[in-house]
């Protein structure tokens, strides 16, 4: 065999084998690209998410307003001496609560006690001196009428008479001042009420009209003053200019810090004459029952004020409202169980639940609970209805009773 014969034969079959073995490298990626795109394609696409929905609550409501405010008594009494002397007995308990009227402390009464008797018989001697002086101006009298005595004489006598009955009348004042001192002696409750504790003991000093003895104040009812801004009281003016505010006795709810919502009702039966130009707020006062002594004066109060008339609103979870931006927006259930975004205008929170003042219709039905699983509108959902201000229902525990 020639050697070009061989090269030539050589070079036939070396282009078979790399036709060959390009044949068997598109079968092997085309194979490698079927499996590739059979491992990204899952079997089965995941489930939409499961919300809760709950239809736009129409209803009629009335806007409260907030304010803060502390409980005053309707009483308040600093408790002083009215007379001077060493305090002799404390008659009451201290914090308990005290009726008019009760006495409460004791000053030593014996100095008031003698100057009574003094005054007294003051008074006796005046009256026996003024007796006497009449018996001798009628005798006087019927002398003066025979020309026994002279007229002077007579005048004399009639003179002393006047003077008489006056010494009588000061002797009996000096009798009601001193009984008023004895009374004094005996401090009495001049309001009903809770008694505080007892600034002087016995054995000390209460000096008249200066030693602060205790305190009382009132119980029932209770006031509640609160204050209010300069905007917030036009508005109400213009509403009662208007005639609505028909209500006249203005209610008001009110709650205490440790309270939950505002559990005690109450009128407005004060508004001050004056804005303090200094704050910008004028001052109101509210009367609240407190036979249940749930008040005690300097409380901190919760107050809301009613600021309107009833009127029809769209109230709907505040849970279910989402911020775009400077935007409020809801998820609204759409006809195929899709999640439809509405932009929507907020008003006040009402009974817990936030009134919508323009983009919602009354038959929508709002996404509140699982909001956060709805990522870009139209997604689908799985939805779940539920009253409005329902709290979220609970997971579902599967059933293992056949699982055996």
């Amino acid at each position: 065999m020639s050697t070009s014969n061989y090269f030539a034969r050589s070079g036939r079959a070396g282009v078979g084998l790399s036709v060959l073995a390009l044949a068997a490298s598109v079968v092997i990626a085309l194979a490698a690209v079927g499996c590739g795109s059979q491992a990204a394609t899952p079997e089965g696409a995941p489930p939409p998410p499961e919300v809760s929905v709950a239809q736009v609550l129409s209803k009629q409501v009335r806007q409260w307003d907030e304010f803060t405010g502390r409980v005053t008594a309707v009483e308040s009494v600093e408790l002083r001496a009215r007379v001077s002397g060493y305090v002799e007995r404390v008659a009451y308990q201290e914090g308990q609560e005290v009726k008019k009227g009760d006495l409460l402390f004791v000053i030593d009464q014996r100095r008031y006690r003698a100057e009574l008797n003094r005054a007294q018989a003051e008074l006796e001697r005046a009256r026996a001196e003024a007796r006497l002086a009449q018996t001798q101006d009628k005798r006087a009298q019927t002398l003066v009428e025979a020309k026994a005595i002279s007229r002077e004489e007579f005048e004399t006598r009639r003179a002393a008479t006047t003077q008489g009955n006056a010494s009588v009348r000061a002797a009996e004042a000096a009798v009601a001042s001193a009984q008023l001192d004895l009374t004094f002696t005996e401090v009495r409750a001049p309001i009903s009420g809770r008694a505080g504790r007892a600034l002087v003991t016995v054995g000390n000093l209460a000096q008249a009209d200066q030693t602060q003895l205790t305190t009382l104040v009132s119980q029932n009812p209770m006031y509640v003053y609160f204050e209010s801004d300069e905007q917030t009281y036009l508005r109400y003016n213009e509403l009662a200019r208007k005639g609505e505010r028909k209500d006249n006795k203005n209610p008001v709810r009110i709650g205490l810090a440790s309270e939950t919502g505002y559990p005690h009702q109450g009128t407005v039966d004060f508004t001050d004459n004056q804005v303090d130009p200094r704050t910008g707020t004028i001052r109101a006062r509210a009367v609240v029952d407190n036979t249940d002594r749930i008040f005690t004066q300097g409380l901190f109060a919760r107050v809301q004020l009613e600021g309107t008339g009833d009127f029809k609103a769209m109230l709907v979870d505040d849970k279910a409202v989402l911020t775009d931006q400077d935007r409020k927006y809801v998820y609204v259930l759409g006809p195929k169980n899709e999640a439809l975004r509405k932009d929507i205008v907020l008003g006040r929170m009402i009974d817990g639940l936030r009134v919508v003042e323009s983009g919602l219709a009354p038959t929508d039905k709002v996404i509140v609970h699982g909001v956060q699983k709805v990522f870009f509108p139209g997604m689908p959902v799985a939805p779940k209805t539920i009253a409005m201000g329902a709290p979220a229902p609970g997971p579902q525990v599967a059933s293992t009773a056949g699982a055996k």
